[in-house]
């Protein structure tokens, strides 16, 4: 699987290098508007290069003024009204009726994720957004707190999430791959720090992916993660982070605006990244948000954890087993 995230890396990430077919027509447009602009500013210099060079002063004629000063720009600036009036029907109206639909929340700076959202089968996750590949995903799009905006550049242009209402998005990645997302709608401190990853996968891959998404945690097997399962409620993480079979707050009725408090970690250990985004998942990064959230992403709603040596270790132990 391709890792287009851009987390390797700068300039990885761009609305040139389409993934997907709504991706493509915008990058399209870009392209006749960009090309569009250099000829008429050519056509333009060279006009008035000719004027400078003539020596002796004229009146032009009527006609002439009429088609090049009045025609001529109408006729173009219809052409380009035609293309934008296409390519708005193509980008946002899916094609065909997608066969996956799922629900996007942006708080304030992660992105909560509930795959059949209030059925028995409900998955949620959090920053990182499976998709099939060859297919569109229908996106309902929700904001917690403030206005948010969901855009993967190679992939799609982008939606606002405005609280107390749902927008309507697609999504299709022609190729299996990991593509990175932004915010893109200033939405605090963070703002910049609020990142996820789309992965897109086979479609056997990703009904594999989901069936396990749907499993409960698995039981500690260990003393140590025992421990750990039991540091977790002790500190009163499950106050606020649920894992299925163990615990956590109710996930919330989408329809009346009832949204997850803080991530879910049922399946923590099997994402890619943690503090939506901003570092890959492994125990030093783990360990180091457990204890001090804030020097990683200030304004995050996560207060420091006060926890000793062998507590963090049993811990960590035990959210690395929740794969």
């Amino acid at each position: 699987m391709t890792d287009r995230s851009g987390r390797s890396g700068a300039g990885e990430t761009s609305v040139l290098e389409p993934q997907g077919p709504a991706a493509e027509i915008i990058a399209t447009v870009w392209q006749i508007l960009l090309w569009g602009a250099v000829v008429t500013f050519v056509i333009t210099m060279l006009w008035l290069a000719l004027a400078l060079l003539r020596r002796h002063g004229g009146t032009l004629r009527e006609p002439f003024v009429v088609v090049w000063g009045l025609v001529l720009p109408g006729l173009v600036l219809l052409g380009l009204m035609g293309v934008l009036l296409w390519s708005g029907e193509q980008v946002y109206d899916p094609p065909g009726n997608p066969d996956l639909t799922v629900d996007v929340v942006g708080h304030q700076f992660w992105w909560e994720i509930r795959y059949n959202a209030g059925e028995e089968d409900e998955v949620i996750t959090a920053n990182e957004l499976h998709i099939p590949t060859g297919q569109p995903i229908e996106l309902r799009l929700h904001a917690s707190d403030v206005i948010h905006s969901f855009w993967v550049p190679e992939l799609h242009g982008k939606m606002d999430m405005v609280p107390g209402r749902v927008n309507e998005h697609w999504l299709e990645a022609e190729e299996a791959g990991v593509y990175r997302g932004f915010c893109a709608e200033y939405c605090g401190i963070a703002h910049a720090q609020m990142l996820k990853i789309v992965v897109a996968q086979e479609p056997a891959a990703f009904d594999a992916w989901l069936d396990e998404q749907r499993a409960e945690a698995p039981e500690p097997d260990t003393e140590l993660t025992a421990q750990g399962e039991q540091v977790f409620e002790d500190a009163a993480c499950i106050d606020c982070h649920a894992i299925r079979g163990v615990g956590g707050p109710e996930p919330g009725d989408l329809t009346e605006g009832e949204f997850g408090v803080g991530p879910d970690l049922t399946n923590l250990a099997s994402r890619q990244t943690l503090g939506a985004g901003i570092m890959r998942n492994n125990r030093g990064e783990l360990s180091g948000w457990i204890l001090d959230p804030q020097s990683n992403k200030p304004g995050v709603s996560m207060p420091p954890t006060d926890l000793d040596g062998e507590q963090l270790e049993a811990l960590l132990a035990y959210l690395e087993s929740l794969e």
